[in-house]
Formats: structure tokens, C-alpha cells, sequence
């Protein structure tokens, strides 16, 4: 009785080491997966309140989708904070900015809130063109918002910059109770078309707001720095393309943006 007391005590300790090694292992794995996402180091992500501070790079991101999905409330949500608890149309499109400040640089997203009707539609594709990253968002008690995502994202891929990153959004998750659209179907849809992420956010409480932007801006970081760096080690002649990288109409500074916006009331 007593061996075996002994070498029960002993199995039980391996037992530990073994799920002690385990543990150790899949912690250094998820270290090198970050490091590899991060291009060999942990990035610093801070938003930058100051409207009027100088900027190192700037980026054009377009929201689109169906109308009633809530693409203004997410805008206003991440950039003043605040939830609006009226519905209010919007026509042709609204401009927002965002900064963040990532390592050294300082990043500048400038957001255009596309209106999802379909009297506009011609409107919104002269706004696919040199976006760096589309956000296409539906509502997860909507089944026809998300029927419609094939259609936005055929738009997209066609008449935007072939090099785009697109999100998939699904909003309204504080309407848990009238959800018709799983996360794992939006899982899915994501998955199958090849996207660059999916997140399930709420407007109205403020939940995955400022993930959503904040990984906008370390994604475009990162492909820019890709790019320097590709650019880098070939002829300077060579031009390499890039999301976003050429002239930028009408977003290449805030006056003719301003301009643009007074025109257009």
C-alpha cells in the first residue's frame, strides 16, 4: 500500500510537470506568434486627442453598408463618444478624423461615412477609390443587411484599391435578444471571403469601438512599414503599390476636405 501511495505521488507530480510544460509551451508560442504579427516587436497604441497635432502617415477608410446597421452611430461612437439615440438619414457621406500614435509615429485615419441607400450608391463609389481599409458592417438582428454583404464587398473589390483590407463588422450585439445572425455565421462569411478581420461591436454601449480603429490603425502601420521596407530593396525607380498611397482625392488635406463638406449642406 505504501509503493503505491509512493507511486501515485510520483505519476501525479510527472502529471504536473507535463501540464506545467504544456502551459510554459503554448505561452513562448503565443509570444512568437505576436512578435511575428508585431514585425519582430510589441507596437505601442495610444489615441491622440489633440485634433490639431502634426501627423507622420495618413489613411483613408470608408464605412459602408446597408442603411439602419448603425455606421454613423460606430463613427460618432469612436470619435466624440457619444451615442446619438435617434435615427437621423445620412446623405452622401460624413467625415470623421481619428489619431493614434503607434511606436514614434503619429497615425491620422480619416473616415468617410458612406449613406447605404441605394439612390446614392453612385455617390459612394467615387469614394472606394485609394481607401486603405473599407469597413463593411451589418446589424445582427438584420438578416437582409447581411444577405446584402456579398454585394458591398463585390463593390469594394471592384471599384476600390485592389490591395484594400476589409473588416467585417456586425453591430448591435447589445440587441442580444433579437440576434439572428450568429457569430459564427459572421465567423464564416469572413473566413470564406479571405477578410482581415471580424468583430462584433455595439454603438449604443460603446463595446469593440476603439478595438475596431485601433487595429485599423496598427494594420495600415504595419503594411506601410511592409512597404517601406519592400521598396527598400529595389530600384527607386520601382514603384510598389500600396493601399492608399496614391493621391488620395478628396481626402489629401482638411481644408479641401472642409471644402468639399461646406458644398455639399
Amino acid at each position: 500500500m505504501k509503493g503505491n501511495k509512493n507511486e501515485d505521488l510520483n505519476n501525479s507530480e510527472d502529471n504536473n510537470k507535463q501540464n506545467e510544460n504544456e502551459k510554459n509551451d503554448k505561452v513562448t508560442e503565443e509570444k512568437i506568434i505576436n512578435k511575428d504579427e508585431n514585425e519582430g516587436g510589441t507596437l505601442s497604441c495610444e489615441l491622440i486627442k489633440d485634433e490639431l497635432a502634426s501627423h507622420d502617415m495618413i489613411f483613408k477608410i470608408i464605412v459602408i453598408g446597408d442603411s439602419f446597421v448603425g455606421k454613423s452611430c460606430i463613427t460618432t461612437r469612436a470619435t466624440k463618444d457619444i451615442y446619438e439615440n435617434y435615427y437621423t438619414t445620412t446623405v452622401g457621406f460624413e467625415f470623421f478624423t481619428l489619431q493614434y500614435r503607434i511606436n514614434s509615429q503619429n497615425i491620422k485615419l480619416q473616415i468617410w461615412d458612406t449613406c447605404g441607400q441605394e439612390e446614392y450608391r453612385s455617390l459612394i463609389q467615387n469614394f472606394y477609390r485609394n481607401s486603405s481599409l473599407a469597413i463593411l458592417v451589418y446589424s445582427i438582428n438584420s438578416r437582409n443587411s447581411f444577405d446584402n454583404l456579398g454585394v458591398w464587398l463585390n463593390e469594394i473589390r471592384t471599384k476600390g484599391n485592389p490591395d484594400v483590407k476589409i473588416f467585417l463588422v456586425g453591430n448591435k450585439i447589445d440587441l442580444e435578444n433579437e440576434r439572428v445572425i450568429s457569430t459564427t455565421e459572421g465567423q464564416q462569411f469572413y473566413e470564406s471571403q479571405k477578410l482581415n478581420l471580424f468583430i462584433e461591436t455595439s454603438a449604443k454601449n460603446g463595446n469593440n469601438i476603439q478595438e475596431l480603429f485601433q487595429k485599423a490603425a496598427i494594420l495600415l502601420y504595419q503594411e506601410h512599414a511592409s512597404y517601406k521596407d519592400r521598396a527598400s530593396r529595389v530600384d527607386n525607380t520601382i514603384r510598389l503599390p500600396f493601399p492608399g498611397d496614391e493621391n488620395q482625392n478628396p481626402m489629401d488635406n482638411d481644408d479641401e476636405v472642409e471644402r468639399k463638406k461646406k458644398c455639399c449642406k
